[in-house]
């Protein structure tokens, strides 16, 4: 094994078989000679080529005819990333044909464009599948929209919310990565580069930009302004982007491991007959799926910071920055494609345990709602005043283990004018959890807009 997406063994964790195809040497070499024939072809209908040769050089260059350990073994001699490649080319088209094999191109331009090639096909997967979780979380935050739950603030127990709210929270913010990652294709990340040397277009006389232009067109890709060699910032968008959606499904990993911890018992992965948690214990079931989702954020985080790091280019064009995209760019949509089916996998299918949940509501004996006490408290003896009162209560409760209402209830203000049946209906959940509803009908609407 040289690396986790070449593993049989660890792959699966790491990647999903569909973006590993798109990155694929297969692939790679497929992309690399698609660019080269549309080049030929548009060369040909321009006369910049002899139309014969443009045929004959469309006609051979086909997967088929290449052999990827030939390839390897000429790469490794010559040092070169593609001149294997155009060899192969111009030994297919024959000695005529084969003299106009990637005229007026120069290497980055045919890397470059068929890598952008590979990212816009990883990038529709991950479109799909970012709409696929959605759609699951839109399910989930509705059913679970009145589910109490206890809301926590710095590890602690807060004030009761939903399940729902929860969902609802992430589901908006997947929205947003949704958006943005829509916003990639608006902003023209995906665009080639058939320019030249150090794209002044100068090797291919007047017609390069009308070439460039038709090349990208028949690729479907995006026309540059201006060459793009010495500008990586389109990729580190991507990669940031990408980055930031991690980020989030980074952090929803995080909240679900939070909650299937033994202690709290709120949640549970998906759980098949015979999965083992533990090859010493046999009683665990340990949170496996969520791990992986949680883990897979810190190298995307990692590899978005490398991208930012290609910006720093020497001149025209350099390879020491260049070549670090052919390491993360696999690597970063293998890995968000992995935790977007990871999400909707554990999300579809996790259980969600709602008597625990309340349970753990009433954990600490009304404390969770002295926020709502205190404001009742507060129409009558005033708000600050409420304040001070229900704190000490509720610091005499904690040190003394103590029940919070049954000291309350002892305070002088509290005891003239409200009874004990007001302070135990203030601690009833569903009238303590604000706009919940509201702000979950905002959050689906917003996402049914998509």
């Amino acid at each position: 094994m040289t690396d986790v997406l070449d593993s049989t063994l660890l792959q699966g964790n790491f990647s999903t078989p569909a973006v590993r195809s798109i990155w694929s040497d297969e692939n790679k070499i497929k992309s690399q000679i698609k660019v080269e024939a549309s080049l030929s072809k548009i060369e040909g209908q321009l006369n910049v080529i002899p139309r014969t040769a443009a045929d004959k050089i469309v006609s051979i260059a086909k997967f088929e005819n290449f052999n990827i350990d030939d390839l390897d073994k000429e790469t490794r001699e010559k040092r070169h990333s593609l001149i294997a490649l155009v060899h192969r080319l111009q030994a297919l088209a024959g000695d005529e044909a084969g003299e106009y094999v990637h005229f007026g191109v120069t290497t980055q331009d045919i890397v470059d464009t068929g890598t952008i090639l590979q990212v816009k096909q990883a990038y529709a997967i991950l479109l799909k599948d970012s709409k696929t979780l959605i759609d699951i979380l839109k399910v989930q935050t509705n059913r679970y929209r009145n589910t109490i739950e206890i809301g926590r603030t710095h590890g602690i127990q807060a004030i009761p919310t939903t399940f729902g709210f929860k969902l609802a929270v992430w589901l908006d913010e997947l929205v947003r990565d949704h958006r943005r990652l829509v916003a990639l294709n608006d902003r023209h990340t995906f665009v080639g580069n058939i320019n030249g040397a150090i794209g002044t277009y100068a090797a291919f006389g007047s017609k390069g930009p009308e070439i460039e232009k038709k090349v990208l067109a028949d690729l479907d890709l995006d026309v540059p302004t201006i060459s793009w060699q010495s500008s990586r910032d389109r990729l580190a968008e991507f990669a940031t982007v990408i980055g930031i959606y991690s980020g989030t499904l980074g952090k929803i990993g995080h909240e679900l491991f939070n909650l299937m911890k033994t202690e709290v018992d709120e949640i549970h992965e998906p759980f098949k007959k015979g999965e083992i948690g533990s090859s010493t214990m046999p009683q665990k079931r340990n949170p496996a799926l969520i791990e992986s989702l949680a883990a897979l954020t810190q190298p995307i985080i990692k590899d978005a910071d490398l991208m930012l790091e290609t910006m720093i280019i020497d001149s025209e064009r350099d390879s020491m920055h260049w070549r670090n995209e052919w390491v993360a760019l696999p690597e970063i949509t293998n890995h968000l494609d992995t935790q977007l089916t990871l999400t909707a996998t554990i999300i579809k299918d996790f259980q969600v345990n709602t008597d625990q949940m309340l349970r753990n509501v009433n954990l600490q004996n009304g404390l969770p709602f002295a926020e709502h006490i205190m404001f009742n408290l507060g129409t009558v003896i005033g708000k600050q005043s409420a304040h001070e009162l229900v704190y000490n209560s509720a610091m005499e409760a904690i040190e003394q283990h103590e029940n919070f209402l049954d000291v309350l209830y002892k305070q002088p203000d509290v005891k003239q004018n409200f009874t004990r049946d007001q302070l135990t209906d203030w601690t009833d959940s569903s009238k303590d959890l604000g706009s919940i509803s509201e702000k979950i009908d905002d959050v689906l609407a917003e996402a049914n807009n998509l």
